[in-house]
């Protein structure tokens, strides 16, 4: 993985101790909350509904294993025990106190990590495959790329200010783990006839209130073009977005009104206009990055075959452990979706026991995924029966990766100023029910997510089944849609009809399922049956029982 540079080091370093100040002047009244607001934005700091919430920055998901225990260490000192991992690969802590903030970020910044720009109009945390590196599937290794992003992202001066959040994800294997085309640029990595990258540059996806999915802004970019091409996407945008309407302020919507032609050919005019000096460093610092990942390869070990004797230790094989293209290993996936826990949710003590596990059977390296989960991508076939007995002793072996019951939830009203709707009771509930109908059916391939407000945290418009919690007559009231997909296929869900209060929402996320068991054909998921057989059986079947009481 990636370590610091001096000059990585005494960045954060630097801000922490900036923001120290802040902080202070904010608690002795010397500066207001809406003085304050844009200095901890910055800083990834948010007020939510019952105090602070930090978000620290996991740059592409990878973590150390010192990192991870860090984590872990400031759950229990500044938290109340636990952190929360997101969909952008990050982690949020939900009972941060102000005066806690400095030392927090001092903590962070002793392991090589920070909290910049994991909130604010500004570049977020760019995010890629989990399984960068060791997925069977993969054409070249993204991580290079998303670090040299970062590098050229972080507390770039033109960027600081953007007319709305900006996200990217990259991807580098034939499926795409990383929801790429839901991002407002999205970047797939493939390698050229002589070895070195190309970038295939998507524009214009997201989710929220405008649910979009991207288009191909050009294909086989030169890593000499990329930073370019990028800066000028950003510019362009920066010029253009709209600022009098937050809800207007996306770049899918600038794409969507100027059009992709007219948006592509500014963006080529503004290349074409500016002094290309500033990225000759590029792709050096590509190749001095990439070194470092390809220092930290593993070698290769002699295959062995691992015993299924034990059913539970068998089933765990099936659904959490992944092939490797690398001899010998396997990158296992921790659920952190046991029946009726919070996903994304993990102690502490949790994070530190699986930092030691990583240490000692996975290379020191752990991921988070945008799924909500974590990954151990260096584990020796042989260490495999090893590594889950540990997971047994944490309650973090359930073996449902890929299954409807590994749900993406965002925290929803419990916590986030912004939601309208619970998010967290709802995953919970149907974690469970759906935990129990896996044992008796086959629910591969069905993606759960769950949002607490139009703002899609939880990815609801990319989900096989997505659920999001709105506000009727002051009632929590949950919006069913069905076929999205966050995967090279990437489409939004359709919106199945009215929604449902939140005791009938389980009976009617069933009738959905019953009907996908009744209609299905050989081979095919969810969303292959939605588009052969359309909404009319599935909405019939959703709502059979409201009809019959009215």
């Amino acid at each position: 993985m990636y370590t610091y540079d001096a000059h990585d080091q005494a960045l954060v370093d630097a801000r922490a101790q900036e923001f120290r100040d802040q902080v202070a002047r904010r608690l002795a009244g010397q500066l207001t909350e809406d003085e304050f607001k844009p200095l901890r934005l910055q800083n990834g700091l948010y007020l939510q509904l019952h105090a602070y919430m930090l978000r620290v920055a996991v740059p592409y998901g990878v973590l150390s294993s010192d990192q991870l225990r860090m984590l872990g260490f400031l759950a229990d000192k500044y938290d109340r025990g636990y952190g929360h991992f997101t969909t952008r690969q990050n982690i949020q802590y939900n009972w941060t106190k102000l005066e806690d903030v400095a030392d927090m970020l001092d903590h962070l910044a002793s392991v090589q990590m920070h909290a910049v720009q994991t909130s604010g109009n500004c570049i977020r945390n760019v995010t890629t495959d989990a399984y960068a590196g060791v997925a069977a599937d993969e054409y070249i290794d993204p991580r290079p790329v998303s670090e040299l992003l970062r590098q050229w992202s972080t507390l770039h001066p033109e960027f600081a200010f953007l007319p709305r959040k900006f996200k990217i994800a990259v991807t580098g294997a034939a499926e795409d783990r990383a929801a790429m085309k839901f991002h407002d640029i999205g970047i797939s990595v493939k390698a050229g006839e002589d070895g070195d990258p190309l970038f295939d540059v998507w524009v214009g996806g997201g989710q929220g209130r405008t649910p979009r999915v991207a288009v191909l802004f050009e294909e086989n970019v030169s890593l000499d073009d990329l930073l370019p091409t990028l800066d000028a996407m950003l510019r362009v945008y920066n010029l253009h977005g709209r600022r009098d309407n937050k809800y207007k302020a996306r770049i899918k919507i600038l794409v969507a009104e100027m059009g992709l032609e007219a948006y592509r050919a500014e963006v080529k005019a503004d290349m074409a206009s500016r002094d290309r000096a500033v990225f000759e460093a590029a792709p050096a610092e590509y190749a001095r990055i990439a070194a470092q990942f390809a220092g930290a390869q593993q070698p290769a070990l002699t295959p062995v075959s691992v015993s299924r004797d034990d059913p539970a230790f068998s089933a765990w094989l099936d659904e959490n452990v992944m092939a490797h293209r690398v001899d010998g290993y396997a990158a296992v996936t921790i659920s952190l979706k046991a029946e009726g826990a919070i996903p994304g949710d993990a102690t502490g003590e949790q994070m530190k026991a699986i930092a030691d596990i990583a240490e000692k059977h996975s290379a020191s390296e752990i991921r988070v995924t945008h799924r909500q989960n974590l990954v151990l991508p260096w584990v020796p076939q042989s260490e495999l029966r090893a590594v889950y007995d540990a997971l047994v002793g944490l309650e973090l072996a359930e073996a449902n990766i890929g299954l409807a019951s590994d749900i993406i939830s965002c925290p929803g009203l419990d916590y986030c100023a912004l939601a309208t709707a619970r998010s967290i009771p709802v995953a919970q509930k149907l974690s469970q029910e759906l935990r129990a109908r896996e044992k008796r059916e086959d629910l591969h391939g069905i993606t759960v997510n769950i949002s607490g407000c139009i703002n899609a945290c939880g990815h609801h418009h990319a989900a096989t089944i997505g659920i999001l919690g709105l506000n009727r007559a002051e009632q929590e009231n949950y919006q069913i849609t069905l076929a999205g997909r966050a995967d090279e296929g990437a489409q939004v869900g359709t919106i199945l009809g009215p929604g449902f209060a939140a005791e009938a929402l389980p009976g009617a996320i069933h009738r959905i399922l019953d009907t996908f068991q009744a209609l299905r054909q050989t081979g095919e998921n969810l969303a292959d049956v939605y588009a052969r057989v359309g909404k009319d059986p599935f909405k019939a079947a959703a709502y059979e029982q409201l009809e019959r009481a009215a």
